[in-house]
């Protein structure tokens, strides 16, 4: 069974920068995809990002496209999600999940996720 922790959220002014960590325990990190979800106010958990256990794939949301950036370090059970030129539509709950099966864009696939970390971007 795996844990997992996020961090790295806050406030921050429209046209800014956030990096969100997520970090593993409990199980073999790099059996796992491993996936960004955010749920804003009144709207459903939407995928942001994905990353296959290698590093070899990734996959994002066509609105954060060019924008978010997210990578793994598997020797350190750690996910990150760099996220740059931040707008006030970006403000949600931000959520990790992972699987062992498939890297996927849909929420129903992952097995396992954190407890989220709020985003909140001022315009």
């Amino acid at each position: 069974q795996v844990q997992l922790v996020e961090s790295g959220g806050g406030l921050v002014q429209a046209g800014g920068s956030l990096r969100l960590a997520c970090t593993a325990s409990g199980g073999t990190f790099s059996r796992y995809h491993l996936g960004w979800f955010r749920q804003a106010p009144g709207k459903e958990r939407e995928f942001v990002a994905a990353i296959s256990r290698s590093s070899g794939r990734t996959s994002y949301a066509d609105s954060v496209k060019g924008q978010f950036t997210i990578s793994r370090d598997n020797a350190k059970n750690t996910v990150y999600l760099q996220m740059n030129s931040l707008k006030p539509e970006d403000t949600a709950v931000y959520y990790c999940a992972a699987n062992s099966f498939i890297m996927s864009s849909n929420r129903g696939g992952y097995d396992y996720w954190g407890q989220g970390t709020q985003v909140t971007v001022s315009s």
